[in-house]
């Protein structure tokens, strides 16, 4: 019998749930489907067990507090995840369970077998020889990014009051929308949260500990042209769709994300669109380094300044803003937290893989608003598509982390 009974059917239930944010709206959550989810998430805390059960008007998370079994004072720690999916279709999600992979062999994910997980492709299923995994049936992504998290805090929430003899402090959960377009923690409420530190629960495969993320910003540029008639166009015709290819073939043409790694940052155009009269670009700017990030973004103004020096009014319009920045920057003046998430692995025979992640995550924003939030694994590989699977063990061995973690942090030592 499983240690964790309802880790998977809980996992199951939270995919068929469709709960994808969408960039282009206002409210606050994103989408009234995440509204619903945290209605459920939130009834389903209570009923596991845990105190102060409430949904935040001002960022749309669900908190709550397991009260501290110990008499003496200890830091609060929190868990949060995201309930959230990606910009791809999440409508009607079907997960399959594939008992004992072998590690070699295909997946045929639909019945055609136009989709297909294979090794060849994806060379991390090798790493799951003998496990239970969980994948899509070709036609939506899983979602496991970042419900996996959402399953794990929920099952070891419900595994402590179940089990008093694990001694813990007070213990703060949060399951937040929005993370996938950004803006989900902007508006996260750390006085009501109540936690000294915290771990997102939203990392990928069995060990990863990160605790360093990109800074980034977002750049839209406006591209504002002349439209006249070609016939008479000679020396009044001023081409906006000219004009974003000039300007993009001012940036350095091998910093975009399909030529760098590591710790390089890149600028990143992801969408564009325009006529002869107007254009737009938006572009996401990315780096490890916070100088270096600063001088990306001057690169695009001082482009911008040069070739509207050209023009008797401005024809290139930058609107750019930060999204987050390198927790890195607040993390490591205490690595306490880290060093607690590392101890538990290890104590657990999981090997740390720690290194920068390209990305973010809600606690780039938290950590900066004064609660250290580094991410633990949670089981999510090939996110954000129809390719996308999680393993049953990974699940498993993230919800046991969170456990050991509660320990240590209440000062129970091996």
């Amino acid at each position: 019998m499983a240690k964790y009974e309802q880790l998977v059917p809980r996992f199951l239930k939270y995919v068929k749930t469709e709960t994808r944010s969408d960039e282009n709206s206002t409210t606050i959550p994103s989408t009234q489907t995440q509204v619903e989810f945290a209605k459920e998430l939130a009834a389903e805390l209570k009923e596991i067990g845990l105190d102060n059960v409430r949904i935040s008007k001002k960022s749309g998370y669900v908190f709550a507090t397991l009260p501290s079994n110990i008499d003496k004072p200890v830091k609060k720690v929190g868990f949060i995840s995201h309930m959230d999916t990606a910009d791809f279709n999440a409508h009607n999600v079907n997960p399959q369970i594939w008992e004992n992979y072998d590690g070699e062999s295909d997946i045929k994910l639909d019945e055609e077998g136009k989709y297909v997980l294979s090794p060849k492709d994806f060379p991390n299923l090798k790493n799951y020889k003998g496990q239970t995994l969980i994948t899509t049936d070709g036609s939506t992504l899983l979602g496991a990014d970042d419900k996996t998290g959402v399953a794990e805090i929920m099952t070891a929430m419900d595994y402590l009051v179940h089990h008093p003899e694990i001694k813990h402090g007070e213990i703060e959960v949060g399951i937040g929308p929005d993370e996938e377009i950004g803006t989900g923690a902007d508006n996260f409420d750390v006085d009501d949260f109540g936690a000294d530190i915290a771990y997102t629960v939203d990392g990928g495969p069995l060990g990863e500990l990160e605790y360093e993320t990109f800074n980034a910003a977002q750049a839209k540029i406006t591209f504002v042209g002349k439209d006249v008639h070609p016939a008479t166009a000679k020396g009044v015709m001023i081409n906006a769709i000219k004009l974003a290819e000039e300007f993009d073939a001012q940036l350095p043409a091998h910093e975009v994300p399909a030529e760098t790694e590591g710790r390089e940052g890149f600028y990143h155009v992801l969408s564009m669109n325009g006529t002869v009269d107007h254009a737009e670009m938006t572009y996401i700017i990315r780096d490890h380094d916070r100088q270096k990030f600063e001088e990306r973004k001057q690169l695009v103004k001082d482009i911008a300044a040069k070739m509207n020096a050209n023009y008797d009014e401005p024809r290139v319009i930058v609107d750019m803003k930060d999204q987050y920045y390198n927790m890195r920057e607040v993390i490591e003046k205490d690595m306490t937290v880290v060093d607690t998430a590392k101890q538990a692995m290890e104590n657990l025979d999981i090997t740390p893989d720690i290194y920068p992640v390209r990305g973010g995550t809600d606690g780039s924003k938290i950590s900066f608003m004064g609660i250290p939030t580094p991410n633990l694994f949670a089981g999510a590989e090939n996110m954000h598509a129809r390719y996308e699977f999680t393993s049953v063990e990974v699940m498993e061995k993230a919800t046991d982390v969170i456990l050991e973690i509660v320990r240590l942090v209440a000062g129970e030592e091996n």
